[in-house]
């Protein structure tokens, strides 16, 4: 009996010096981080301050054709009025797969990185439905647990790959960006990211309804890299980055440059013509000059809302409808938008410093005011 009440309390002694010992090296990692970016808050020049993988601009680049019009409609005042407010850095317009208007500010350019936050969101479940393409997977119904050990009792033995894309996971995480101590603040600063997404528990039933988490687009990165034996930010390279002609590298932010796992949740940085690449993808069905990237079901089907609740999502793309023209869009935190209105041929870019609430619709509003002085062209 004291054998058993000694060995109970020695456990106990050893898990709470475990979690001491991971507080403690995340409070240090905290302090380091407020202190070498002078800010508590996320950022689009993070990237200047983590650990970064390089992505190779394409062997083949192909730069966006121009259009004939080119920047002869000027920006409304209310379009101005939010660029200026909310910090935007770039703005573009891209009318029947040509740059129709772009502009750029505070000292960004066409080649500037900036951080997508969110958006890179789209970009792994575009890889998810490249994998299944290339037969690592069955289909978006494969089990997690099949991939990663961890996941295969209780709920977690549900998870499938298409619960991770659609947000639906069932995963206990508080996607709160405002608490530097919450774990949102601990994937984006520490250094031990996909033990920490495997630490978090599934407490409900997978695939039930839509909750938006970023754990679940890191742990679909994670199978990803099991099905495949290939790191995320190789497979985008080869299967997107490279083919669709990207013209500068891309930078992917790391937990640390030991372990290098990507922050596949966010953090890929790259500029307004590159990012619209994959706006461009799935306007086309996954085609790509003739070039089949992603299968047109999976596109279709990434572009439907999963659950009736939640009309708002499908995989890995947010979906909305402005004045009954559908658009589905990429987005990130702070407003970094790629939104894509398939039948009319438009892609609107947005990348900046600040978001409110409106702004996404403001956006397409202004844009489309100036495209329809040019309505006949």
């Amino acid at each position: 009996m004291k054998r058993n009440y000694f060995y109970a309390f020695g456990s106990i002694i050893l898990i709470a010096s475990i979690i001491y010992k991971a507080e403690v090296i995340y409070l240090s990692e905290l302090v380091g981080t407020i202190y070498k970016i002078q800010r508590t808050k996320a950022d689009i020049t993070d990237y200047k301050f983590f650990d970064n993988i390089e992505i190779p601009k394409s062997e083949s680049p192909q730069a966006w054709p121009i259009h004939k019009n080119y920047n002869e409609t000027i920006s409304t005042d209310k379009l101005n009025s939010k660029n200026t407010s909310l910090g935007t850095i770039a703005f573009l317009i891209i009318k029947n797969d040509s740059i129709w208007y772009e502009q750029y500010y505070e000292g960004y350019n066409k080649n500037s990185y900036s951080n997508s936050f969110s958006m890179s969101k789209s970009i792994v479940s575009a890889t998810m439905g490249r994998a299944i393409q290339e037969g690592y997977f069955s289909d978006i119904n494969d089990k997690v647990g099949s991939y990663i050990t961890n996941y295969n009792e209780g709920f977690a033995s549900e998870l499938t790959i298409g619960d991770l894309s659609s947000m639906s996971s069932g995963m206990k995480w508080n996607e709160s960006y405002t608490n530097i101590f919450g774990v949102t603040a601990r994937a984006y600063i520490g250094s031990n990211l996909n033990d920490l997404v495997k630490s978090r528990p599934i407490i409900k039933k997978p695939g039930e309804s839509f909750e938006y988490l970023s754990s679940d687009t890191q742990l679909l990165a994670m199978t990803i890299e099991k099905a495949t034996n290939k790191k995320i930010s190789e497979l985008v390279y080869d299967w997107f980055w490279n083919p669709m002609g990207a013209e500068n590298n891309a930078l992917w932010q790391v937990d640390n440059i030991k372990t290098n796992t990507e922050k596949a949740y966010c953090c890929f940085n790259s500029n307004a013509r590159d990012f619209a690449r994959f706006g461009k993808l799935y306007k086309d069905d996954g085609l790509w000059n003739g070039n089949r990237l992603l299968d047109s079901a999976f596109v279709k089907k990434s572009l439907t809302p999963r659950f009736v609740s939640s009309p708002e999502y499908g995989y890995g793309f947010w979906l909305g409808k402005f004045k009954e023209k559908n658009y589905f869009a990429m987005r990130g935190h702070l407003g970094q938008y790629v939104i894509v209105f398939p039948k009319q041929n438009i892609l609107i870019v947005r990348l900046g410093r600040m978001e409110e609430n409106t702004q996404e619709e403001i956006y397409i509003e202004e844009a489309f005011k100036m495209l329809d002085l040019n309505s006949t062209n």
